[in-house]
């Protein structure tokens, strides 16, 4: 501890992160001499959020005695190496797929960031003479060591007087809810919650009762569509192939890479679209690919597919053969991260192809406000891509049912289900108008206590 002032004798929570976004996850239990942070996420999105990210970290880093990560996405771990490269010394707990998909992303997320860094310096679109990067692949891979696996379902005590569970969420490999109990309390974070019908992963376990929830809203406000969201990918790929083109795929390389191979595959395998080549370009997607095969029980995918899945794909590895995509024309389909269209090899693709009409950007997830990807949901017709203004003439389509969050309706009925209703429910994780849609509908249909939290608001548990 670093000695500043900080946990009391009543417990509270502190939303540091995910209070009015739905990125940046970060929240803090303070009791007695204990800190405990629960998710380290890097703010994604508008301006305004990501120099969050950059701000010194709300309580000093050397005051926090652990961290516990619900799952792998940088909104909810990609803040861990610049937390102990400021001084964080204690465990990062987190279940053992979290840690062995955390030691491929976080460092990959380093290096990605190193180079945006050196480009955006060399090619001058920075404001700063000198742009750095938020962490270095360095700073990651020494976070690494901070890591400590725990399993589902095995209470574990952190300092005094608080302990924590994982309990499998879905949602992507490794996900987990936490049950903390802290001062005779129980606090329940939902983490990202899976879909029931989910054709990759294992649907959450029941809500168990506890006295405050902490859930997330991402589709709070809505839901997905009904119609099968691999009838609307053959209709994409099959028009688009037709004309000659190329179908662009930005998906997150953990989670919805798994998700659109199993939807190809299976199309391709069944006639439904033509046997078109797939270049899957993320080598931190290729080396999950292994990861997944290593717990075969936390997903739904016989071993047969998912050999299928990946056989499918020309697997793309190093920088060249990504550079020999954007001169090869279609027709074909890459599949590449980031899944917003925040970074990664899926911008050259998109600079290379999206002025052409006979192309398509395919979008296959959640896209947060001020990124790339909820620009083109809007209609945009260019996007700032590494200083360049790109011209949009590809079609544009979304498949909300390829999500691997609980719509509206699943979380209100998993929520729902609950024994014994909690004393009050904080939506947290969501654009304001779909965690206020949250809230409203568990005031108004069941009665429960319910509010949405501010950025850095503390509350007593």
């Amino acid at each position: 501890m670093s000695g500043q002032p900080g946990p009391g004798a009543t417990p509270t929570l502190r939303f540091l992160g995910g209070a009015d976004s739905v990125t940046g996850s970060r929240f803090l239990i303070e009791f007695e001499s204990t800190r405990v942070l629960v998710d380290c996420g890097m703010f994604q999105g508008y301006k305004v959020l990501r120099e969050r990210n950059r701000a010194p970290f709300p309580v000093p880093p050397d005051s926090i005695d652990a961290v516990v990560l619900t799952h792998a996405h940088l909104d909810h771990s990609g803040y861990v190496p610049a937390l102990v490269r400021d001084g964080f010394d204690g465990p990062v707990y987190a279940t053992p797929a979290t840690t062995d998909l955390a030691g491929i992303m976080l460092p990959d997320s380093g290096y990605l960031a190193e180079e945006e860094a050196k480009r955006a310096e060399r090619r001058g679109y920075s404001k700063h003479a000198k742009p750095l990067p938020l962490y270095t692949a360095e700073d990651a891979e020494r976070s690494l060591a901070s890591f400590v696996r725990v399993d589902f379902d095995t209470p574990h005590d952190v300092g005094r007087g608080i302990r924590f569970t994982f309990v499998p969420a879905g949602h992507i490999l490794g996900a987990a809810g936490v049950r903390v109990e802290v001062g005779g309390r129980s606090v329940r974070f939902t983490g990202d919650l899976g879909r029931p019908h989910d054709p990759i992963m294992q649907p959450p376990r029941p809500l168990e009762p506890a006295d405050v929830l902490v859930t997330e809203s991402t589709y709070g406000d809505r839901s997905h569509p009904t119609i099968d969201p691999e009838d609307v990918l053959a209709d994409v790929v099959g028009r688009v192939v037709k004309r000659g083109g190329v179908v662009l795929i930005p998906a997150f390389a953990v989670g919805r890479t798994e998700t659109v191979l199993y939807h190809l595959s299976r199309l391709i395998d069944s006639g439904r679209v033509p046997d078109v080549p797939v270049f899957l370009n993320s080598p931190m997607a290729i080396d999950a690919a292994g990861i997944y095969q290593r717990y075969p029980r936390e997903h739904r995918v016989d071993p047969q597919r998912f050999r299928r899945m990946y056989e499918l794909a020309n697997l793309v590895h190093d920088v060249d053969e990504s550079k020999l995509l954007n001169l090869r024309g279609g027709p074909m389909v890459i599949l590449s991260a980031s899944g917003m269209l925040t970074g990664g090899r899926i911008l050259h693709h998109v600079a290379a192809y999206a002025g052409d009409k006979r192309n398509a950007i395919v979008l296959v997830g959640y896209q947060a406000g001020g990124t790339r990807g909820s620009a083109l949901l809007g209609g945009a017709t260019s996007l700032r891509i590494f200083g360049n203004d790109v011209p949009i003439r590809a079609e544009v389509v979304s498949i909300d049912g390829m999500s691997a969050h609980a719509d509206a309706d699943e979380l209100y009925d998993w929520l729902a289900a609950v024994d014994v209703p909690p004393d009050i429910v904080y939506p947290v994780h969501g654009e304001r108008d779909a965690a206020d849609a949250l809230r409203a509908r568990l005031q108004r249909q069941l009665g429960w206590r319910a509010r949405v939290p501010e950025h850095l608001e503390t509350v007593r548990i």
